[in-house]
């Protein structure tokens, strides 16, 4: 309701690093990683955890970029398991040996979600920029179940794998995952630079849903989410469950976010953990409060029914596409700007050749 007081998050994600040796053309990092000389340090990540905790936090999501290029990730989960914080480690593998792997579970890692690329090895490397990727991520998967931690394989789906679905699901069973994730691309960072070469075909997507379908049917033993491509859908994600409802973002360099994309917001304020308490930051930044609850609104989303489930859709998206964070999703159907997205996906059907400009550590120009 708007004007209400917002409950205590539920969850925080944790960017350790922007650091990464793999250079995947649908990143949603930003175009402007941040460098390891401006990472919070130890102490700084420790306080930031118990200040998460005290806010209310439960769960703590540790990502990056690649977490594992922290050499005191083992020191920052421990903390977190002492602030009865439940731990899950989302990484790319690289670097997850037996030795460091038995490290960060008597740490106390409660949970892993490992990435990958695609079925095929070498398409999987080419898109992840490094030689061997694909091998050392199925043996990171070999020492994540040999400790007996729950294991995600996260697989993020476009135009180059979406038609290997069923491999993936088979993959997936064969590296003895918990559950698979298969998440159409989000067009944030450098996954909106590579926008046009990530985006699948409509034909394409009508297979991969019906290739989930079976999959799902099939597999007793393997739980799996599919997260839809939501240009194709008539009405946005609910991003989040509302803006700054339950989770909260903090970045490598102690910027608080409302989501993980909301840097590209530029009008947004920006707040930082290194002066200001996550409890300000929850209950007071301004940045957080910009678009709970619904008196943000405007039309078509103050007046439609639907605005308690959706909760108008993206905001960073809406900001992206049409330059006003206050406009409706332009994914939704009743949105005046719908037309942005179907010229899009009109644009898609043309095809496109596969070729990503790789995530890099440097500044970048503006998406094109």
């Amino acid at each position: 309701m708007p004007g209400a007081t917002p409950e205590p998050p539920l969850g925080m994600l944790a960017e350790l690093t922007h650091r990464c040796p793999l250079q995947c053309g649908y990143c949603s990092n930003p175009l402007e990683l941040v460098g390891r000389a401006e990472e919070l340090n130890t102490a700084q990540w420790c306080d930031v955890i118990s200040q998460a905790r005290e806010l209310g936090v439960l769960q703590l999501h540790l990502s990056g970029g690649e977490p594992l290029q922290r050499p005191d990730l083992a020191e920052i989960v421990r903390h977190a398991r002492r602030e009865d914080c439940y731990v899950n480690l989302v990484t790319s593998g690289f670097g997850l040996t037996p030795e460091r792997g038995g490290q960060l579970a008597d740490a106390g890692v409660e949970h892993v979600q490992l990435s990958l690329q695609d079925a095929d090895e070498l398409a999987a490397d080419a898109v992840a920029g490094a030689t061997g990727a694909h091998r050392r991520k199925r043996a990171a998967a070999d020492v994540i179940t040999a400790l007996g931690l729950p294991l995600t394989i996260n697989v993020v789906l476009h135009r180059g794998n979406v038609d290997r679905i069923p491999d993936i699901v088979e993959l997936a069973e064969a590296m003895g995952a918990d559950r698979l994730e298969l998440a159409h691309t989000q067009y944030y960072g450098w996954a909106l630079r590579n926008r046009v070469r990530l985006m699948p075909t409509a034909a394409q997507l009508s297979a991969a849903e019906a290739a989930v379908a079976e999959a799902r049917a099939r597999s007793s033993n393997l739980r799996i989410g599919y997260v839809p491509a939501d240009y194709h859908e008539t009405y946005p994600k609910p991003c989040m469950h509302g803006w700054a409802a339950r989770q909260l973002t903090v970045a490598p360099n102690g910027v608080a976010l409302p989501c993980p994309a909301a840097s590209v917001i530029d009008s947004l304020p920006v707040v930082n953990v290194r002066d200001t308490s996550l409890r300000s930051i929850w209950y007071e930044a301004e940045s957080f409060q910009a678009f709970r609850g619904t008196s943000w609104m405007r039309e078509p989303c103050v007046s439609c029914a639907r605005r308690q489930l959706d909760f108008g859709g993206c905001r960073c998206q809406a900001f992206q596409l049409t330059g006003d964070p206050t406009h409706a999703d332009p994914v939704c159907s009743l949105s005046p700007h719908r037309h942005l997205i179907d010229e899009l996906v009109a644009n898609a059907e043309l095809g496109q050749a596969l070729y990503l400009e790789p995530r890099r550590m440097r500044s970048a120009a503006a998406p094109r």
